[in-house]
């Protein structure tokens, strides 16, 4: 049985710390969402067509591909998101860059060449508000998911940690589960590519804003950021 975490006051989550003992991000470096000149080695980011609409499909048409500097990975993110390309310091020559709406609000982080083993010393209440296979980034027979999840904190009046990306991990199953580690299985060891929720940040185009996780899966910068991440695949 999962439990729902109610919102109250604002979380502070740091997703990747524990399992991978990265060091904390530095200044970030330029911002670009442009394409790089003809023959560049560096990063690109070039103009990609919207997928055929749905029903739960965005109504954000505007999107742009982005490519990361070692040309290994690409995504699609909204044209008026901003990538920054190093974001901090990246693990033994992988990536690291940040995505964030064009005020400034840091949405995701993308990182390779992390070393993705962790111990699961406590366990805690869970909810598991969404879940969607991504089957592009698929390794050794493992397909990771999609998840967006939260954890319930050590005072039942405040908001645990919530957060959403992708894992390569299993399901939780019973009424507990481990530490938040988002992170998915990737040559040369593991990745990560997500986010965290965090109530009281104020969201676009919402007023007033979510106060819930449910809540916030309705709004547009849920829906964008779900699609950016899914959309992460090896460049062909």
């Amino acid at each position: 049985m999962r439990h729902p975490i109610r919102s109250a006051a604002a979380l502070a989550l740091i997703l990747f710390l524990g399992a991978c003992g990265q060091p904390a991000p530095q200044s970030t470096g330029a911002q670009s969402t442009a394409p790089a000149p003809s023959g560049s080695d560096g990063a690109t980011a070039t103009d990609a067509p919207a997928p055929a609409p749905s029903s739960d499909a965005p109504t954000n048409e505007s999107w742009t591909a982005y490519k990361t500097k070692d040309g290994t990975l690409t995504f699609e993110h909204p044209a008026d998101w901003v990538v920054t390309d190093p974001a901090g310091t990246p693990s033994q020559g992988g990536v690291f860059l940040a995505v964030s709406t064009g005020s400034g609000k840091q949405l995701a982080t993308l990182r390779t060449n992390l070393v993705t083993g962790a111990e699961c010393t406590t366990k805690t209440p869970y909810s598991l508000l969404d879940s969607e296979p991504v089957p592009a980034l698929a390794q050794a027979g493992t397909t990771p998911r999609f998840v967006f999840e939260g954890r319930q904190g050590t005072d039942p009046a405040k908001t645990g940690p919530l957060a959403y990306g992708i894992t390569s991990g299993p399901e939780p199953t019973g009424p507990d589960a481990c530490p938040i580690f988002h992170f998915f299985t990737w040559p040369p060891s593991g990745a990560s590519f997500g986010g965290a929720y965090d109530p009281m940040l104020p969201v676009e185009g919402a007023t007033p804003g979510p106060d819930t996780p449910q809540a916030y899966m309705e709004t547009q910068e849920y829906k964008d950021i779900k699609r950016m991440i899914m959309s992460l695949r090896p460049v062909s």
